[in-house]
């Protein structure tokens, strides 16, 4: 049985800096597609960025160059850092893998 639990949003202030972590079990993140949506309100989940078992990296126009998505192999987590953050960012923020399974979601709010 797969898992995966999202951790570490908060509230922070605009051009602050988060970073989440996603820690899977059943399955590793190493060996699977491992992507970051986020879902504000009102609107549709959206793509943010993805790893593949190769480290590819791709990410969406509007976070490239200030997030980046990484992998702890030994921990069997995948990690958002997420810099210069705008209150655009604003969301729910959910860790995927193999477009199949999904975590809870970390609330992460841009905010002064």
């Amino acid at each position: 049985q797969v898992r995966l639990v999202e951790s570490g949003g908060g509230l922070v202030q605009p051009g602050g800096s988060l970073r989440l972590s996603c820690a899977a079990s059943g399955r590793s993140v190493s060996a699977n597609v491992m992507r970051w949506y986020r879902q504000a309100p009102g609107k549709e989940r959206e793509l943010v960025a993805s790893i593949t078992s190769g480290s590819y990296r791709n990410y969406a126009d509007s976070v490239k160059g200030r997030f980046a998505i990484s992998r702890d192999d030994a921990k069997n987590t995948v990690l958002l850092q997420m810099n210069s953050l705008k209150p655009e960012d604003t969301a729910v923020y959910y860790c995927n893998m193999n477009s199949v399974f999904w975590g809870q979601g970390t609330q992460v709010t841009v905010s002064s």
